[in-house]
């Protein structure tokens, strides 16, 4: 019961957003801005139809091409999670969060295209297949049917936990004689490098039957993000917008705190100086 609640405070985990368009494609007098509450645990392509409903009606048509989100001249990744973004790029900062909105002038180089909503789900549950190969050699979600897999999705864009977790809980059970996943579907992210994420093999429990921590993880995948015993600690990491303990079991993160998506994305950043 306690884990279901976990889930369920996450996922209403809400990030005040002010989405700005700030280059003069609007008509004169116009509010240049919308103000949205958006779930952590969502994704930015989600609202797009929202905010190009209240641009449009306001913009000349010559200006509106793709649009794109961009946050102090970052461009943001559709296929991250909302809060994954803020977390890696923002997390030191005031709510609301301001991102701009843009319609022309499309990162090529930066970001992917999304030409609609089932792009978004289909690298959705590619995500989720990935996560299960890694936990259960896809044996769980290969037995779903397709009406379970478009619960899942539906579930997420229409922000329903109950309709979510009723399928998502299946995916996050294993045998007791297990005590644990096969491997945990983590990804680790930094803004000091140019490597979108770190990505390895990493099992749950040790050789020795010792459960595998969040620091044991960090220290064999990204020993850079953990201070040495003696030394001053220069990062901070986050999932979710906290800071677990770096003694938290890996297997007890996977199952509690991981994204609907099934990953644990961890947030490497630098600790902040003031």
């Amino acid at each position: 019961m306690l884990g279901c609640c976990l889930e369920l405070s996450f996922w209403l985990f809400l990030l005040e957003m002010i989405v700005l368009e700030k280059f003069g494609h609007l008509v004169t007098g116009t509010e240049a801005y919308i103000h949205l509450l958006l779930p952590r645990v969502s994704y930015l392509t989600l609202v797009t139809d929202k905010v190009k409903k209240h641009f449009q009606k306001v913009m000349r048509q010559e200006d509106i091409s793709e649009i794109w989100f961009e946050y102090e001249g970052t461009p943001l990744k559709w296929h991250y999670p909302i809060g994954l973004l803020f977390d890696l790029l923002a997390s030191s900062s005031a709510l609301p969060w301001n991102i701009t909105v843009h319609f022309k002038s499309f990162p090529e180089k930066d970001l992917l295209h999304c030409p609609s909503k089932d792009a978004i789900e289909a690298h959705f549950m590619s995500c989720m297949k990935e996560a299960d190969a890694l936990k259960h050699k896809s044996q769980v979600i290969n037995e779903m049917q397709k009406k379970d897999h478009k619960q899942l999705w539906m579930g997420l864009q229409n922000d329903r936990f109950d309709q979510f977790w009723a399928i998502n809980r299946k995916l996050m059970e294993y045998p007791a004689e297990e005590n644990g996943f096969r491997y945990i579907p983590f990804r680790i992210y930094q803004t000091t490098t140019e490597r979108p994420f770190i990505q390895k093999l990493f099992r749950p429990v040790a050789a020795d039957g010792q459960l595998h921590t969040l620091g044991d993880l960090l220290k064999e995948v990204c020993p850079s993000a953990v201070a040495p015993e003696d030394g001053e600690r220069k990062n901070q990491v986050m999932i979710h917008g906290i800071e677990p303990m770096l003694e938290t079991p890996l297997q007890w993160l996977s199952e509690h705190l991981s994204y609907p998506d099934n990953f644990l994305h961890i947030s490497i950043i630098p600790q902040p100086t003031d």
